[in-house]
């Protein structure tokens, strides 16, 4: 689905839009194509957690470039305050904010599901969500934290690695990749959707192309 009256969803073309930041206007997705983009809320600017987090995303922000993504925050501030919150950090924690924020007075946060009042009370706070989008425009992750729990980068990190992965390779990847309890940094096959398929699976195990563990779960490292 891809009309303009819902929000989007996993699967979806991110709605085009024109933003207002401190970067000056930015068209959305347009001005990312080809770069993966992490699109995240927070409440508001002059808060502690949302304070922490920008520090978070900014050190770790040439992770992300190395990645090929950028990031873009969104809160509905103005933009001569996300301005002087950006100067508030740099002075007293040396950080100096290199991405744009988006300025929004409700309407890109309403249109993007951001505001949830039933949590906060009200409906001028923007919960910390975080979309992930593709080179292509497509929303690949969407994620919700509370007011109350900031951020993890690594997590955010390891997803946009994730799905670079997948897309590369044509695989699945398990739980706690690249670390996972049962098969490590190994990828898993997508599973077989004919009965040709599933035999032809066990056969291609047997041959050790990759490992299976039933002809539904099977598993191999990345590159072979």
């Amino acid at each position: 689905m891809n009309d303009t009256t819902h929000m989007p969803l996993i699967g979806d073309l991110f709605p085009e839009m024109q933003v207002n930041t401190t970067h000056g206007v930015k068209n959305l997705p347009g001005d990312y194509a080809g770069k993966w983009l992490v699109l995240f809320s927070h409440p508001a600017d002059f808060t502690p957690v949302c304070t922490t987090e920008f520090v978070s995303f900014q050190k770790n922000y040439q992770t992300f470039r190395d990645l090929n993504t950028e990031l873009l925050g969104l809160s509905m501030d103005q933009v001569f305050a996300h301005i002087k919150w950006e100067e508030w950090i740099k002075e007293h924690f040396d950080t100096e904010i290199e991405f744009p924020i988006i300025a929004d007075t409700g309407t890109v946060a309403t249109r993007l599901g951001f505001l949830h009042p039933g949590k906060s009370g009200h409906d001028t706070n923007t919960v910390r969500a975080v979309f992930v989008i593709d080179p292509e425009g497509k929303v690949r992750t969407i994620l919700y934290y509370p007011q109350e729990l900031g951020r993890n980068m690594e997590e955010i990190i390891r997803i946009v690695k994730g799905l670079q992965t997948v897309d590369a390779n044509q695989v699945a990847l398990p739980a706690n990749w690249p670390n996972n309890e049962l098969f490590g940094a190994d990828a898993i096959i997508p599973p077989a959707k004919t009965v040709a398929d599933a035999q032809a699976r066990l056969a291609a195990g047997q041959a050790g192309e990759f490992t299976c563990e039933d002809w539904w779960l099977c598993h191999k490292p990345l590159g072979q």
